[in-house]
């Protein structure tokens, strides 16, 4: 263990705790900007007003294209 030495200056009842959560907050932070900003996940949810904002910026295929399908 490389960092075997780290307790010295560092209590495993306090440096435990403060890691874990840094991890919580760091997870949860990642979580809530994922959820902010992602439309899909209103649509998922099923907020009316982003699925009329996500029906809106669909772009509608060419003539060319769909007289191709």
């Amino acid at each position: 263990m490389i960092y075997k030495n780290m307790w010295i200056y560092v209590k495993p009842s306090t440096g435990v705790p403060l890691f874990l959560a840094a991890v919580a907050v760091a997870s949860f932070s990642v979580h809530l900007a994922l959820a902010i900003n992602a439309p899909w996940i209103k649509v998922f949810f099923g907020d009316k007003a982003a699925v009329a904002a996500t029906a809106d910026a669909v772009p509608a295929l060419p003539a060319a294209v769909v007289a191709k399908i």
